[in-house]
């Protein structure tokens, strides 16, 4: 005798193999949120990357790194490339003042904007 788990002793308790189940949600919200779950994963990726590479940035020009190295260079370039016109907003006296503070905003903005667009992606 085989034994069926969706034929015990609950009476409330339903074959979840039918299409009614009330635990299973329909097919399409399912795969919507999959969708928008693989979404607001890539949008904090690519937040969480660009943010490294403002990050990066301010510490490889506090710390004086060596200009002539191959990923200093490529972070320079990727975060010259990034910081959209924020480059310049604070113009103080001292220049690596004005690398931490323009893209340390430019770090800032990119983080509370990827916030939102995560925010607006669960919105059912």
């Amino acid at each position: 005798m085989t034994y069926d788990p969706y034929h015990g002793s609950d009476p409330y308790r339903g074959d979840p193999r039918a299409a009614g189940y009330a635990d299973r949600a329909p097919e399409t919200e399912r795969r919507r949120d999959d969708g928008a779950t693989t979404v607001i994963a890539l949008v904090r990726a690519v937040v969480s990357v660009v943010v490294a590479v403002f990050v990066l940035h301010i510490l490889f020009v506090v710390l004086d790194a060596n200009q002539g190295n191959g990923f200093v260079a490529t972070i320079y370039t990727v975060a010259k490339a990034l910081v959209l016109g924020l480059g310049d907003v604070f113009t103080p006296e001292d220049a690596v003042l004005g690398v931490v503070m323009n893209y340390g905003l430019a770090a800032l903005l990119y983080l509370v904007l990827g916030q939102f667009v995560i925010k607006a992606l669960r919105r059912p």
